[in-house]
């Protein structure tokens, strides 16, 4: 007997339907075609192993399993469930009626108990796409998979269950998520908040311009002077998911396994913070069995780069086309796989090698030229693309004693959301653009025109520190994010001053004396 279940295999972060044929006639063989990798031609001694555990007699005769389109691999152990359930619909130990109203994914361990499968999101948005009645999925799964509306999603504990269920004597009701109240709930609560950061209001400030106007950043400073702690605050200032933001960030945690059990639609901004030693496939993403990396992993969110001298040059470099074009191609001799980067790059430093130069109370003990052997392992076309460069110092003992809270991220975000809000207005035209750091040369011309006043600022401050030419329309779009947060919609001489005040990289003098004490010339 010849039937056919259906299933779902990924692609990137979405999912394609893949036919499982499965051919039960007289003999005694087994042979599984349409690309399988491993753990799939595997699944035959799961999949007969967890029928005889559930009571059920396997099929003793010849069995052909076909997984269509054939020409698409297919990988891991996911297929478990809808191969069992043909080769017991095929031998006619289950009617087969019912199969083709449902997407069914799931593992089988031996004992016939479903384990949980990644990716079951994305399987659930193809399946109500096709107009599928159902999906059947684990237990674990049911949760993410019933994110998606219009579609019944049937989470169950065993092969036994889904046999059951599908030849109508269990019933069992869908699992019901209300996406909206849970997502409007939850997006607002974070265990951090900047209203605990004593001091540092001046990185504050930059991390709220940075936020409102969607630019990376880049904080200098000695141990200790709390770029990380501060760092991990950023996503309670961003602004909060949109819906659609959430069901895309969320596909792609699905897809790269990373969601807890019981798992629902992701309500905050992920911030990501791999290690120095991380390998460029890890972050950027593929491999034998391609994932998500890193800067996928942190899209609609923040990628925080601690101690970033100390990453590879060749793992620092693959950032550079991820952060103009928000999206990262890999290209294998098996697969081509784009998947989204959308990230906020935020990465920290220590001035020196030793930590301590420039530092109030500690003398530097690194050799002449040491400082800027430093800054040179961060190459020059990865630093056009950080718009802030901000240098921070410790904190002093009376803020540190200070009993009062700071202002809450609640008010910080209130502010960074009406800049965005006003940045959304004036792109609304532009495909693609949804902030200010996204600008070109030609809507920076349109959008962020200077004055005589402005412009002579601007000149005088290029002039005097050396500043190189990247400089130019990195401070320009700052300064456009600034007069969003005052609310002005012309970029005023104070919003330039600011913008320039975040590029302590970029002036020539930069490392030969106390920052902040350099004057600047207007």
């Amino acid at each position: 007997m010849l039937v056919k279940v259906f299933g779902a295999a990924l692609q990137g972060i979405d999912a394609i339907l893949v036919t499982i044929e499965v051919s039960v006639v007289r003999g005694a063989s087994f042979n599984m075609v349409g690309l399988p990798d491993a753990a799939v031609k595997e699944s035959y001694q799961r999949v007969m192993t967890a029928i005889q555990q559930t009571g059920i007699e396997g099929p003793r005769r010849r069995v052909v399993v076909n997984l269509s389109p054939a020409d698409v691999r297919k990988e891991g152990s996911a297929f478990d469930l809808p191969i069992a359930v043909g080769l017991l619909a095929g031998d006619e130990k289950m009617p087969s009626g019912a199969l083709a109203d449902y997407l069914i994914m799931g593992e089988l361990s031996l004992d016939g108990t479903l384990l949980p499968i990644s990716g079951a999101l994305p399987m659930a948005i193809k399946a109500r796409e096709l107009g599928f009645k159902g999906m059947i999925v684990p237990e674990s799964n049911a949760t993410e998979a019933a994110v998606v509306n219009n579609l019944k999603v049937y989470g169950l504990h065993s092969l036994r269950e889904v046999v059951d269920f599908l030849s109508g004597t269990l019933d069992i009701e869908p699992t019901v998520v209300d996406t909206r109240s849970e997502f409007a709930r939850s997006s607002t609560i974070f265990e951090v908040d900047f209203a605990e950061v004593k001091g540092q209001e001046t990185v504050k400030r930059a991390f709220e311009v940075a936020c409102a106007g969607g630019h990376n950043i880049l904080l200098v400073g000695p141990p200790g002077s709390g770029k990380s702690m501060m760092a991990k605050r950023l996503p309670t200032i961003m602004p909060p998911f949109t819906l659609a933001e959430a069901l895309e960030t969320t596909k792609i945690h699905s897809v790269a396994g990373r969601l807890r059990r019981g798992s629902r639609l992701m309500t905050q901004r992920p911030f990501r913070a791999p290690h120095h030693t991380i390998s460029p496939v890890a972050l950027v993403g593929g491999g034998s069995n391609p994932r998500p990396g890193e800067i996928s992993l942190a899209h609609n969110g923040v990628l925080f780069l601690d101690e970033f001298p100390e990453f590879p040059r060749t793992v620092l470099e693959v950032l550079r086309q991820p952060l103009e074009d928000r999206h990262i191609s890999i290209s294998r001799a098996r697969y081509s796989i784009d998947y989204p980067a959308g990230f906020m790059l935020v990465a920290s430093m220590n001035p020196c090698p030793c930590g301590y130069y420039n530092h109030p109370t500690k003398a530097c003990s690194c050799p002449p030229g040491a400082v800027s052997k430093y800054l040179a392992r961060i190459s020059g076309p990865l630093l056009d693309r950080i718009d802030l460069q901000v240098e921070i110092l410790p904190v002093a003992f009376d803020d540190l004693a200070q009993t009062a809270p700071g202002e809450p991220s609640s008010g910080i975000r209130d502010r960074v959301c009406r800049a965005r809000a006003v940045q959304q207005a004036r792109f609304a035209s532009e495909p693609g653009i949804h902030c200010n750091a996204q600008m070109t040369s030609r809507l920076i011309a349109t959008y962020a025109p200077l004055t005589d006043q402005c412009r002579a600022i601007l000149k005088a401050a290029m002039e005097k520190f050396d500043m190189s030419a990247r400089a130019y329309d990195r401070i320009i779009k700052v300064a456009r994010t600034i007069a969003d947060l005052d609310g002005s919609e012309a970029i005023a001489p104070q919003h330039i001053k600011e913008a320039i005040g975040y590029r302590s990289l970029d002036r020539s003098s930069w490392g030969q004396q106390v920052p902040g004490l350099d004057p600047l010339p207007f």
